[in-house]
């Protein structure tokens, strides 16, 4: 568990090699792994996260670059995913081996010592290639903002989706006019589409693959559905936990049904829960990551935000955001150049689009060739609503939130502990949380690498 992207090269191996994962480890990917012997004025280098299909894609847009602006060489690099890049990353920032340009999910910013391991970034000169404020959704802008600084300038928000079989749901009579999934704004509402569809499926389906067992997911499910409700987690001076556990209980009774209620299976639970969709499954909510491999099957389905059962619309949210590791010495043509990179790709980012993910960038969403991806456009209005973790030090993908939490939404879904008890033991964890120092904050980076 708490590594959903190996889970995601081992599907899209699984059904049928759609895309080339790379391997793990520290290996230098595209054009630029030269860059470093090359002729070329300014040199920049760049660690990134990616693989799979991402890879190939963030490939694609650096060599765009490259043929742009060939008096600038990159030197693009790839790194483990998850806790190892960032154990990296802190110890080549603390002991001033920092690239001049990275990668970070932005939930992860702010446990990850603004100002001591991240510089932040200079918005004059970003505005100088193109890349404002007022281009950006400003939620997620501020976001990446830490003491009035930016820190972190967003690429995409990637969400999780309600994946559906547009060929089963139009059987089941639940598709509208438009072809899409007939609107839900109640739990009731839900639940009726839910009994409808598992009419229209083959035996031996489920209705809906959710990840059951999965602390990443299960808490990422949790998070939409808990800010569907308003609830909040801590108070403004994130000094006091506000995390309201009557609102929880109802989240967790609501993803507990789809197991007692005989919708979601969890002997299909994972990728199986990805293969049941493929093969006829009428629903399964995953991360927009998969687009590309249900799109590579040919499958007749359609995508939206999480249902707003609730009542108000929200899905949760992370997002890849670049960021400048610290350097003692930044500044000069290679920290200009790592600005110049970072607008490029952010402005160009229709290419990243093809993997499934939002563009940062509003006016890419505005587009007439982004209007006319799907299912993309169709859930693009995640951008106004999204549910994201707490802005605190211990959260962000795969973080400390999601391992303590996480597990405690499982037992509830699975049907090991109450959802009453899982509820406050939810809010006994974000109180120890909320007590605990951050390892990174003004310490060693080898004490911070374990977070």
């Amino acid at each position: 568990m708490g590594r959903p992207d190996l889970n995601r090269r081992q599907l899209l191996g699984g059904l049928g090699g759609l895309f080339v994962a790379s391997s793990f480890g520290f290996a230098a990917l595209g054009t630029g792994a030269d860059a470093l012997a090359s002729d070329a004025d300014t040199r920049v280098r760049y660690w990134n996260l990616f693989s799979g299909g991402d890879g190939s894609n963030m490939i694609a847009m650096l060599d765009a670059f490259r043929e742009a602006n060939p008096d600038i060489a990159v030197k693009d690099s790839t790194l483990q995913w998850g806790s190892p890049f960032y154990t990296k990353l802190a110890m080549a920032a603390a002991g001033n081996r920092a690239p001049d340009l990275g990668v970070m999910h932005l939930g992860r910013v702010t446990g990850f010592a603004p100002g001591r391991l991240l510089d932040p970034w200079d918005v004059g000169l970003l505005a100088k290639y193109g890349v404002r404020e007022q281009d950006y959704n400003p939620t997620l802008w501020k976001r990446g903002v830490i003491d009035g600084k930016l820190y972190a300038l967003p690429l995409d928000i990637h969400v999780q989706l309600c994946f559906y079989r547009k060929d089963v749901l139009k059987k089941a009579g639940l598709l509208g006019d438009d072809g899409r999934i007939v609107p839900v704004t109640s739990t009731d509402e839900w639940f009726d589409v839910l009994k409808e569809a598992k009419r229209a499926t083959k035996k031996g389906l489920q209705t809906i693959g959710m990840w059951n067992a999965d602390q990443n997911f299960q808490w990422w499910f949790f998070v939409a559905f808990y800010t569907q409700l308003g609830g909040t987690w801590f108070n403004a001076a994130d000094t006091e936990v506000t995390f309201d556990t009557d609102k929880a209980v109802q989240v967790l009774r609501f993803l507990r049904r789809h197991v007692t209620d005989g919708y979601s299976d969890p002997g299909f639970g994972g990728l199986a829960s990805a293969e049941q969709f493929i093969n006829g499954s009428p629903f399964v909510w995953e991360g927009n990551w998969s687009v590309p491999v249900y799109s590579g099957a040919k499958l007749d389905y359609g995508a939206t935000p999480l249902p707003p059962v609730f009542g108000k619309q929200a899905t949760h949210a992370e997002s890849h955001a670049f960021v400048l590791p610290h350097q003692s010495d930044r500044g000069g043509a290679a920290n200009e150049a790592a600005h110049r990179l970072a607008a490029y790709v952010v402005q160009h980012a229709r290419q990243w689009a093809a993997g499934g993910h939002i563009p940062a960038y509003t006016p890419t969403l505005s587009t007439a060739a982004y209007k006319k991806l799907d299912p993309q456009s169709e859930y693009v209005s995640a951008m106004d609503h999204q549910a994201t973790e707490p802005k605190v030090w211990f959260a962000g993908s795969t973080g400390i939130l999601a391992q303590r939490v996480g597990p405690l939404v499982v037992s509830s879904t699975m049907g090991s502990a109450k959802p009453e008890t899982a509820a406050d033991r939810m809010k006994r964890a974000l109180t120890q949380l909320l007590a605990t120092k951050n390892p990174m904050d003004g310490k060693t980076a080898a004490e911070g690498g374990a977070v």
